[in-house]
């Protein structure tokens, strides 16, 4: 039995884009791990404890360095185990530096060129520096796709705060309404569409969507269906 089609739905006139796990693969962030002693598994709660504390502290009106986190967040889960690295500040450079060299996923490339072909502006958001989006942009080949790499580390404060998207949409000089955030993370994607952006939630995974927050616009496996669904939609809004 064929698979259903990708729904279509109205192009926006700009796609923010989120990085850190909808671009860029986390997995051989396990190697890292691994290479200071540490069992590769650790790698994703390091990643979700760096991303939660960056949100607490947007709650308390700070705006961290992604990387300062990650170091901490580092730390936090090493010190005190059996296996942990004598130097544990040498082991968290070697996880950051993992980190700032990640490949894109295999569907990411080939959708943001479609997407751009089907003129529709792109441009990222990130919590993280501008540095790991546009190495990451570089080794894939896509500084001619993407327009601009925006990142909260210039913006009021982190995503899912309002401000975050309110200022991207500011220097974009697009409106929320014909714009959309795309993302595998639900709470970017719920935090943007309580700012007013439509939602496009990648899915790779098959993991669904948490009836907490509020639901995106359009669900889809991958980039390239991403792009199937919003430049078979009749063009831009």
């Amino acid at each position: 039995m064929d698979a259903a089609p990708p729904p279509t739905v109205p192009a926006p006139a700009l796609l923010l884009l989120d990085v850190n796990e909808t671009l860029s693969d986390l997995s051989p962030l396990s190697d890292r791990f691994e290479e200071v002693g540490l069992p590769g598994h650790l790698a994703a709660p390091w990643f979700l404890g760096t991303v939660r504390d960056g949100m607490a502290m947007t709650v308390t009106g700070d705006n961290p360095a992604f990387a300062d986190l990650g170091r901490a967040s580092f730390h936090a889960l090493a010190a005190g185990r059996a296996d942990a690295p004598a130097d544990l500040a040498t082991a968290a450079d070697h996880v950051i530096r993992g980190f700032m060299g990640l490949p894109l996923h295999p569907d990411v490339a080939p959708g943001l060129r479609a997407l751009a072909h089907g003129g529709i502006r792109l441009v990222t958001l990130s919590v993280g520096s501008a540095a790991v989006a546009e190495g990451l942009l570089e080794r894939g080949g896509l500084e001619d796709v993407v327009e601009r790499v925006l990142t909260c580390a210039d913006a009021p404060a982190w995503k899912p705060s309002p401000a975050a998207y309110g200022w991207a949409l500011e220097t974009c000089g697009v409106s929320a309404d014909d714009a959309m955030m795309v993302a595998v993370h639900p709470w970017d994607l719920h935090g943007a569409a309580r700012a007013g952006l439509r939602t496009a939630y990648v899915d790779r995974a098959g993991a669904g969507y948490p009836p907490t927050m509020q639901a995106p616009d359009l669900t889809v496996p991958s980039f390239t269906a991403l792009a199937e669904s919003l430049c078979a939609g009749g063009g831009t809004a």
